[in-house]
């Protein structure tokens, strides 16, 4: 006479809740990639040792042949301030954020803080260029 169980023990294996938590990490990290915006125009910042964080608002390039980039749109110094002017349109006091390759004379510079002073001048508002900079 055989004895027999009750609980038969099972060796198969339900991936279905594996297969689950996969997609789920899967789609949460297109999600948070999507969000992460790279520094698309290579630029060589200069170098500091100050930490000053602001939220920015606009970020404009100027790369090593003088060119101006507003949010990665290429555009000319005449229509700088424009340009700057309409992604900062509903804010009162907005962050424009300057990153110029080290190698770019300063007059280049000047030309953005005097598109926002002049916004500034028009619209009355406090709007503030900051200069970035990478840690030494």
């Amino acid at each position: 006479m055989a004895i027999q169980t009750r609980n038969k023990r099972r060796t198969d294996f339900s991936t279905a809740s594996m297969s689950d938590l996969v997609f789920l990490l899967l789609i949460f990290f297109m999600l948070t990639s999507t969000l992460v915006s790279p520094n698309a125009i290579k630029l060589l910042l200069p170098s500091s040792n100050s930490k000053t964080m602001a939220k920015q608002s606009v970020t404009v390039y100027i790369n090593e042949q003088y060119q101006y980039y507003v949010n990665d749109s290429r555009t000319n110094i005449d229509d700088l301030e424009a340009r700057i002017g309409a992604k900062i349109t509903d804010q009162d006091e907005a962050s424009v954020v300057l990153k110029s390759d080290k190698s770019v004379a300063v007059q280049y510079v000047v030309h953005v803080i005097d598109a926002v002073n002049e916004i500034n001048r028009k619209r009355n508002t406090k709007h503030k260029v900051i200069l970035a900079t990478k840690p030494k």
